[in-house]
């Protein structure tokens, strides 16, 4: 589709009347010999508002895909995202008195203070490099700014006079906000993990896991999780009977914050580090290294989005122990061999992402729900009351009655097992069925053994049987209600042990 073109001169007139505030940003930043002094949020929200409208014009003219004004337009872009995110590491410093955070292994505000230098420099070089281009476009020369963008901040906060709102019970408050927080933790497994991560790592990460959409979404997240504090706990009666809350508040924040600025980060890692769309734009001296940029990005802000997440994770289940209502529910025993390896891990993983204590109950026996070790156990009692009923059911067959003592067992056994597979009281997993190895035992009754040669069928996982055995879950009504809905999901299993889909309330049991 045609459309109309602007002609240079009528552009250039245009961009030298409207740029003249950003140009004068620019040169204020680079007369000053000290970049960390004038990096305020007074002067850093006028750089970040005045680089946003400039961009959005020269987008609206498609700059970006213009010689003469593309790289005029990539530096704008820089000074934007660079401006917002330097805003966003003061707001940091200024709010860490606040947000009540948990002690962690590395110096935070030591780490808070070097990124923000580096984001400085980025800044300094991408408003040096701006007002040379803008030299070079023939743009009129920057009036002097003589405002001042210093920031003397009074110690000390207002006092908190409003008269706290009343909400419902504390304990439901709890649950609500740590039950949320400690999903949201399960769902940034991915990108947690790249905190640990060595440096020849690092690009394989940001282009798997630490990407911008990625975290974009956790931002997103993360945010309204805030916004759900603010609007259901801030300001009442809650903040005051239980103060763990304004502490989780605090992580909730200095979390959305790290990821915030690690979506800038990685932002212009993909989308502008070693991408060169113009030929002149070859020639522009690079605002930051990539290896630079990956370090700020992985060692600051991923790294520390872990370690506060796993300290308010912590903070969560203890909050929530406090407040545990305890309850029990039956549940049915696994339809696929009983408690092993998948049913018993996620209801482990599930107990562990509350950290509650949990415990199964079965032939008043007790078993760890929180170790999958222990849920194993359960299995010999699961796999007794199956050969109890298997031998009741093979007794009771006019085949095993019908046929001499001296009856081959390896004979008579896959008979009797089609015969009980066929009145649907015994699935079989292999066909055709094969007998175990070994010397056959022809010693004891008929009955002794076929049951002996079929419960090592059943312990191979080659038969299994449908009976009711239920076993009980005792602990924190909200857990055992995730457990419930497990159970009733086949404990993400079918009767074949194929694995099916979990709910959307279990996502965070998904690996």
């Amino acid at each position: 589709m045609a459309f109309l073109t602007i002609s240079n001169k009528r552009f250039h007139g245009l961009i030298a009347e409207r740029a003249q505030t950003l140009l004068a940003l620019a040169s204020h930043l680079c007369r000053c010999e000290s970049t960390r002094k004038v990096l305020t949020r007074p002067f850093l929200g006028e750089f970040l508002s005045q680089s946003m409208q400039i961009e959005e014009l020269l987008d609206a003219y498609d700059a970006r895909n213009n010689c003469q004004w593309c790289v005029f337009r990539s530096l704008t872009a820089a000074i934007k995202l660079f401006s917002d995110v330097s805003y966003e590491l003061l707001h940091i410093q200024h709010a860490l008195p606040a947000y009540r955070l948990l002690p962690i292994e590395h110096d935070f505000v030591e780490a808070t203070e070097e990124t923000l230098d580096f984001t400085g420099k980025v800044l300094a070089t991408a408003a040096r490099q701006m007002l040379a281009g803008a030299e070079q476009l023939n743009l009129p020369s920057p009036s002097q700014d003589q405002r001042v963008y210093s920031e003397q901040l009074p110690p000390g906060r207002l006092p908190h006079d409003c008269a706290a709102r009343r909400t419902e019970t504390v304990a439901e408050t709890v649950t609500l906000l740590a039950t949320a927080f400690l999903n949201l933790a399960a769902d940034s497994k991915r990108i947690r993990a790249a905190g640990k991560a060595k440096p020849e790592e690092y690009a394989a990460y940001v282009s798997n896991s630490v990407t911008e959409e990625n975290l974009r979404s956790l931002e997103l997240r993360f945010h309204n999780l805030q916004s759900l504090y603010d609007t259901f706990v801030s300001g009442t009666e809650a903040e005051d009977l239980d103060t763990d809350l304004p502490v989780l508040r605090g992580h909730i924040s200095i979390v959305f914050h790290l990821v915030r600025l690690g979506t800038g980060f990685a932002h212009y890692y993909e989308r502008h580090v070693n991408k060169q769309f113009c030929d002149l734009a070859a020639t522009r001296e690079p605002l930051v290294e990539a290896d630079a940029l990956l370090s700020k990005l992985m060692n600051y802000c991923i790294a520390h989005i872990g370690l506060y997440i796993a300290c308010a994770e912590r903070l969560c289940q203890n909050m929530l122990k406090r407040y545990a209502e305890v309850g029990e529910i039956e549940a049915p025993v696994p339809p696929y061999r009983g408690f092993h390896v998948r049913p018993s891990t996620l209801i482990s993983t599930l107990v562990l992402h509350y950290g509650s204590d949990v415990r199964m109950e079965l032939d008043k026996e007790a078993y760890n729900a929180a170790s999958p070790l222990d849920l194993f156990r359960a299995n010999e009692k699961i796999n007794a009351a199956k050969r109890r009923w298997l031998a009741a059911e093979i007794a009771s067959l006019e085949l095993l009655q019908n046929s001499p003592l001296t009856t081959k067992t390896d004979k008579i056994v896959p008979n009797i097992i089609l015969t009980l597979a066929n009145k649907g009281k015994l699935i079989l997993y292999e066909q055709p069925l094969q007998m175990p190895e070994g010397p056959p035992q022809e010693e004891g009754t008929l009955l002794q053994r076929v049951n002996d040669k079929v419960g090592q069928l059943l312990a191979l996982g080659k038969i299994d049987i449908n009976i009711d055995l239920t076993v009980k879950f005792i602990g924190d009504k909200r857990v055992l209600a995730d457990i419930k809905l497990l159970a009733e999901s086949g404990y993400g299993e079918d009767q074949f042990g194929n694995n099916i889909p979990l709910p959307e309330e279990l996502v965070y049991l998904r690996s």
